[in-house]
């Protein structure tokens, strides 16, 4: 397994600009009321995190949670003879160590960067307390709750009625949500991964793709060159996660304490 190098403590403000390694990027933190984000930030250390970065493993106790500011973190379900399959993704909009929101203290799933980044940690007795003192924390982190929900529901319906370049039209548009830029590091493996097939279906699939002109693929890394077109060759899956997401958007604004 990689291993970062020692974290340091930070002190973090709203976002300024991209590179500063000070800089919040994380889309939770970024919603909290300034008092309970400086709260929240005084706990945080900021890590680097290579890829293969193991930041959960499945059965063993959960000893931090981290906000993602950059990179892809991959959900990965891991059976008895080693095989896995891509469940679900986060990257700045999300967080890692959920099972903590609700009073559990281990990780049923495989939590591993498959593109580096970086992310805002802390220790899980930390952010137990800071979420007991932190109302908003926690409804952003129970509606992120909702939102992975509804991924797992229509991935699990995506996988077993669409085909393999729809689904990956799927997946290369979410991970680009979640990282932003046009190009998309992703390798053969992990895309296999995602889709839950062989590498060989994914060569087949990435070549449809780019036989329509809507990407290039080369070992290790994707880029989209039409995101509109993209989106017309994905699945309905993916515009019905962001449709929903949306409204799920709207309707807690009025709610904001």
């Amino acid at each position: 397994m990689a291993r970062s190098r020692t974290p340091r403590s930070v002190t973090t403000t709203q976002a300024t600009r991209d590179g500063n390694r000070g800089d919040v990027r994380n889309k939770i933190l970024l919603a909290l009321p300034p008092a309970e984000r400086d709260t929240l930030c005084s706990k945080l250390e900021f890590i680097d995190l290579p890829t293969r970065f193991m930041l959960h493993e499945p059965g063993e106790p959960i000893t931090h949670a981290y906000f993602i500011n950059d990179g892809l973190a991959s959900v990965l379900s891991v059976m008895k003879d080693g095989k896995s399959v891509e469940v679900r993704l986060a990257g700045r909009e999300g967080f890692v160590g959920l099972p903590l929101v609700i009073g559990l203290s281990t990780s049923g799933t495989q939590v591993v960067m498959q593109v580096k980044g970086n992310a805002f940690r802390i220790t899980a007795a930390d952010f137990k307390d800071a979420l007991s003192r932190s109302r908003q924390l926690e409804l952003a982190l129970n509606r992120y709750v909702q939102t992975l929900s509804l991924q797992a529901v229509q991935g699990a319906a995506c996988n077993r009625l669409h085909e393999v370049h729809e689904r990956l039209a799927r997946w290369l548009l979410m991970s680009q949500d979640r990282m932003g830029g046009d190009i998309v590091p992703l390798t053969q493996e992990f895309l296999a991964h995602m889709l839950g097939t062989r590498r060989a279906s994914v060569t087949i699939a990435a070549g449809i793709l780019q036989k329509a002109g809507l990407i290039t693929y080369n070992r290790g890394s994707v880029k989209i060159l039409d995101r509109n077109e993209l989106e017309d060759s994905a699945c309905e899956c993916y515009s019905a996660i962001v449709r929903q997401s949306e409204r799920w958007s709207k309707e807690a604004k009025p709610n904001r304490e």
